[in-house]
């Protein structure tokens, strides 16, 4: 029999090439492999309609759910057209990729009741895998009001028993769609779980000295209550523009201080900022893991403003064992980036005199006790502002930009240290050399003056062509009073 079964085989083979995609590749999930783990019926603080429906895998092997549906009062079906959910791991199901800053596994159009619905979730050899709230009564947990989730507490433990459920405490760091923080947790394990054994858990380290504005810090992802472990991938979400991502290394843990090989590999996905893609592993053989707590990694960051933001693991992220996927808790870790607390003195003993060149100021002051890395040489506009006219590093200025004989100028000296600026220094003085209305510099008042006023009458000072050596009554205008200037000292010489 066993030859002939061969024989028909390759006979059949052969002859009528049954096509491979016509053979079953897997059998059906058994009821309880896959799991409703949380359900956001009430949406986020941010939108009523960002609902989502988070799976649970209880087996320590992959689970290809393509084909699988969700009924919802069993008129309703949510289908899952391709994707597998890993070991011990998640799958997101979202109403719209932006329903929450996590990465969704499946973009399905869900839409729940508040006062309840019945959910089944059905393999795709129309196996019933798991149900929830099979009478369609109110759902057993979840808050319209704080919309906290409804999160399963034993994802191994009876479905349709109300204690399994209960409202989540708090989240693990994701955003909804305007960033208002989700309670609940969304790719990652509830805060209510209680599966009866000591959990894993990965979490970002709690610093303890708040970064500050412009500095670099650094944080770490460490892992505790680990048994077995011998590699980890993670997605890692972070708004880049409070943080600027600069590099990562690898923690000990994984090689226990270099006593095992290990390969580390990180980098933005896409070389856009924003998300981090970090991954290790050992490289012993035969493979072996490790236990225990440790540190996996340290990454690296740039405090661009000050504010709070979150680190948040993306879905995708997890721990690996011999046998697969490890069960573990993500937790995400708020970073709140302070100002910086450094103070900049004023320049000290400012004094404006005129220069040893005609139509020059020369400002001279001294530096704060605490120095300063450059100063900001402002002067007042003919609008009333002060405008910057220059920086120098030095404690000296000179300022022979269109200077007015007789015309008192206005001028602040702000010292400035790393970001942050002094209060300014006042002071003011004129160059008394000269007669005012000599607009040509010939040290005359004549008809060229008056020629050159009227080629310029009407101009204002964000005119092109405006000549600020012409409005000598510094108005930001050239008209009738400059042409008094002229008038009042006609043929005066200097």
């Amino acid at each position: 029999m066993k030859r002939f079964f061969v024989s028909l085989c390759l006979f059949s083979l052969l002859f009528y090439s049954i096509p491979i995609t016509n053979m079953p590749v897997a059998v059906a999930a058994s009821p309880g492999s896959v799991v409703i783990n949380e359900i956001a019926w009430a949406g986020t603080a941010d939108s009523t309609s960002d609902e989502w429906i988070e799976l649970y895998n209880t087996t320590s092997g992959a689970i290809d759910l393509t084909g699988w549906t969700i009924l919802d009062d069993t008129t309703t079906v949510y289908s899952i057209t391709g994707g597998s959910i890993p070991a011990n791991g998640y799958f997101l199901i979202e109403d719209s990729e932006v329903s929450t800053n996590v990465t969704a596994n499946a973009i399905i159009g869900v839409s729940l009741g508040n006062t309840g619905d019945s959910l089944s979730l059905v393999d795709n050899e129309a196996q019933v895998v798991d149900t929830v709230n099979a009478s369609s009564g109110m759902w057993y947990a979840g808050n319209n009001d704080t919309k906290a989730t409804m999160e399963r507490i034993n994802p191994v433990a009876s479905s349709e028993d109300p204690a399994n459920w209960a409202n989540a405490t708090t989240g693990n760091g994701s955003l909804g769609r305007l960033g208002s923080g989700i309670l609940g947790t969304p790719g990652s394990q509830n805060s209510v779980y209680s599966g009866g054994s000591v959990q894993a858990e990965v979490a970002f380290e709690t610093l303890s000295v708040n970064p500050i504005e412009g500095s670099t810090f650094t944080i770490k992802i460490n892992a505790s209550n680990v048994s077995g472990i011998t590699g980890y991938g993670f997605d890692i979400l972070y708004d880049a523009t409070m943080i600027g991502y600069s590099s990562s290394s690898e923690g000990a843990f994984l090689s226990q201080n270099t006593a095992v090989a290990t390969s580390f590999n990180e980098g933005l996905e896409n070389d856009n900022p924003g998300k981090i893609v970090i991954g290790g592993t050992r490289l012993n053989v035969p493979l072996t893991g490790t236990d225990g707590s440790g540190t996996l990694c340290t990454l690296t960051f740039t405090a661009l403003k000050t504010g709070s933001t979150t680190l948040v693991f993306d879905a995708p992220s997890y721990i690996k064992g011999t046998g697969g996927d490890i069960p573990m808790v993500l937790n995400s870790r708020i970073v709140t980036i302070d100002a910086q607390n450094i103070s900049v003195d004023p320049a000290q003993n400012l004094t404006i005199t005129e220069s040893s060149n005609r139509y020059e100021l020369s400002l001279n002051w001294s530096a704060p006790a605490a120095g300063a890395d450059t100063y900001k040489i402002m002067r007042r506009a003919p609008n009333g502002t002060f405008t910057q006219i220059g920086t120098t590093a030095q404690t000296t200025f000179a300022d022979n930009l269109n200077i007015i004989p007789k015309h008192t100028y206005q001028y602040q000296v702000i010292a400035v240290k790393g970001a942050l600026d002094a209060a300014p220094a006042l002071g003011q003085a004129q160059d008394s050399r000269g007669v005012k209305g000599d607009n040509t510099r010939s040290d005359r008042v004549d008809g060229r003056d008056l020629d050159n006023l009227a080629r310029h009458y009407t101009l204002a000072l964000a005119d092109a062509n405006f000549d600020p050596l012409i409005d000598t009554t510094y108005d930001g205008i050239i008209d009738g009073s400059d042409l008094i200037d002229i008038g009042a000292n006609w043929a005066l010489t200097y």
